[in-house]
């Protein structure tokens, strides 16, 4: 069993910044990109950032974010503990939403990558 555990979300005033962290636990054998998605009420979900394995490196590879956060958010990880972080700064009103971590896991040696999900962790920028 898989599980994806968020944490560190919060109310912020604008402005402020938050670090989220997800750590994956159970049967995994291997992890291969991880990513922090968000959803606002009555939108879509929405990738925010990712960051590949980066292969035998501790801190992982390459990142990819969103235009609405470059500049702002930055993802990192650390592989030796199963671990993805989101640091947010200048936050907006319009980052508020739940937060997803989602990270593609092989459970086993002879298993295939699967999408994991964690619960969502929220977060509200306001005054």
């Amino acid at each position: 069993q898989v599980q994806l555990v968020e944490s560190g979300g919060g109310l912020v005033q604008p402005g402020g910044s938050l670090r989220l962290s997800c750590v994956a636990s159970g049967s995994i054998f291997s992890i291969n990109n991880m990513g922090w998605y968000r959803q606002a009420p009555g939108k879509q979900r929405e990738l925010v950032a990712g960051i590949t394995s980066g292969g035998s490196t501790t801190s992982g590879g390459s990142t990819y974010y969103a235009d609405s956060v470059k500049g702002r958010f930055t993802i990192s990880r650390d592989n030796a503990k199963n671990t993805a972080f989101l640091q947010m700064n200048s936050l907006k009103p319009e980052d508020t939403a739940v937060y997803y971590c989602n990270a593609q896991i092989r459970p086993g040696r002879d298993a295939t990558y699967h999408a994991y999900w964690g619960q969502g962790t929220q977060v509200t920028v306001s005054s």
